[in-house]
């Protein structure tokens, strides 16, 4: 283990990608410990990505790349303002709104806060709000796009420990939900404290019949490919492909604003994303493979039950963990190590492993939004031309909302295993 952690440091220190890091510390400890196991190296980098519900990810993103290319993100800002933008902070208000309904579309914070971000900080700066104000709030309310159902993190999650992907949307839905009003509570005091605006939104009854309309499909995209997974009528993997040809439906044809020559860089798009995801996975295997024989989850395990400490302090300790490795490392290689060594010790203390794969991404989601690493802090920041230390500190607020969340889903057990142990139990 010293050869395994001691590499991987070295690797880190010099900047050497984390996946990258992770093979060549596999690799350093078979060469020095397990020699004669190199030849089957090979089979068991291509056995780690050899996984047919892993299908569903790319398809995933490529359904929320679909949506966002087909017009479909003015229409739910659109939408939103029906419901918020007479209160004071209205574009901030339409921004969380937002992101909660496009959270359940695209999967991916990142995608929420290039997106959102895209439309909304623009107009908000122009309307009076300050550029740290709305930049915080963007990358704050993408964390949602984690949580929500479909969620690509849940989904790689789901390969690690095993669990099945419907329980696990269901679990993240009134977590999601949980953050997105908390934050609109949030936004609503600071709106007031600063004296941000309200949109006139005296719209007419067949002004509001005709934004519901132009926003309904994106609205019942959720609910169609989660449902098809919780009612057992697809596999997570099919619902993510019928949800590619609703997408694709929906833009072309629907709201025609979906265009054939954008689909090869929208497939292209989705096709990095995802390799780069299963490049992590494929590596990530071989580290696995390394804990499992060394007996690392079965130890602490064990070692976690003997110290007899009560299971909130416990709990609370793991949280300090993954808070502190989301801060350095990307969600997917994350989920990767850190599921495998901590879940068999969250099942010995009594953790279902779906309550454990809400509290591991709703961790991750804030490391999202805190530097060094913080993808939508990068993303953001490349929008509002701001320094990423400026928008954490804008964004620091609503991040209260996160980790509200996140203790209530800890100590909460109920929060998470209800809507599964009701709709699948």
């Amino acid at each position: 283990m010293l050869i395994l952690l001691g590499s991987l440091s070295i690797f880190l220190l010099l900047g050497v990608p984390i996946a990258y890091s992770l093979g060549l510390s596999s690799f350093a400890y078979f060469a020095v410990v397990h020699p004669d196991l190199l030849p089957i190296l090979p089979p068991r980098l291509f056995a780690g990505m050899n996984s047919y519900p892993m299908i569903a990810m790319p398809l995933f993103i490529f359904m929320g790349l679909l949506m966002n290319s087909g017009g479909i993100t003015t229409r739910l800002i659109n939408f939103s303002l029906l419901f918020v933008g007479r209160f004071r902070g209205g574009l901030g208000l339409v921004n969380v709104v937002a992101s909660m309904i496009f959270g359940g579309i695209s999967g991916s914070s990142v995608s929420d806060t290039a997106s959102i971000g895209a439309v909304l900080i623009p107009q908000m700066h122009k309307k009076g709000y300050t550029l740290q104000f709305s930049s915080g709030i963007t990358v704050a309310s993408s964390t949602m796009g984690m949580i929500i159902p479909p969620s690509v993190p849940m989904v790689i999650y789901a390969y690690v420990s095993e669990e099945s992907v419907g329980r696990l949307f269901l679990g993240g839905l009134i977590p999601g939900v949980m953050i997105g009003l908390f934050m609109l509570a949030i936004t609503i005091i600071v709106s007031y404290y600063k004296k941000y605006p309200k949109e006139e939104t005296k719209y007419s009854g067949k002004e509001m019949v005709s934004l519901t309309a132009k926003a309904f499909p994106a609205l019942i995209m959720p609910v169609f490919v989660v449902g098809a997974v919780v009612f057992g009528l697809a596999t997570a993997t099919e619902s993510a492909g019928l949800g590619v040809l609703y997408s694709f439906i929906i833009g072309l044809i629907i709201i025609k604003e979906l265009h054939l020559k954008v689909i090869p860089s929208l497939l292209r798009d989705a096709i990095q994303t995802s390799a780069t995801v299963m490049i992590i996975i494929a590596l990530s295997q071989l580290y696995v493979w390394i804990l499992a024989l060394e007996r690392i989850p079965q130890t602490l395990s064990m070692f976690v039950t003997g110290l007899n400490l009560p299971v909130f302090v416990l709990l609370f300790i793991v949280l300090l963990i993954i808070l502190a490795v989301g801060t350095f490392v990307d969600v997917s290689p994350a989920i990767l190590l850190l599921t495998p060594v901590f879940l068999p010790a969250m099942k010995a203390i009594g953790i279902d492993s779906v309550q454990f794969g809400v509290i591991l991404i709703s961790g991750l989601a804030m490391g999202l939004v805190t530097p060094p690493v913080g993808m939508c802090l990068n993303v953001c920041s490349a929008i509002s031309k701001l320094q990423i230390g400026t928008i954490f500190k804008a964004a620091s607020p609503f991040l209260l909302a996160n980790l509200m969340t996140l203790i209530l889903v800890t100590y909460i057990p109920g929060l998470s295993l209800w809507l599964p142990s009701l709709l699948m139990d």
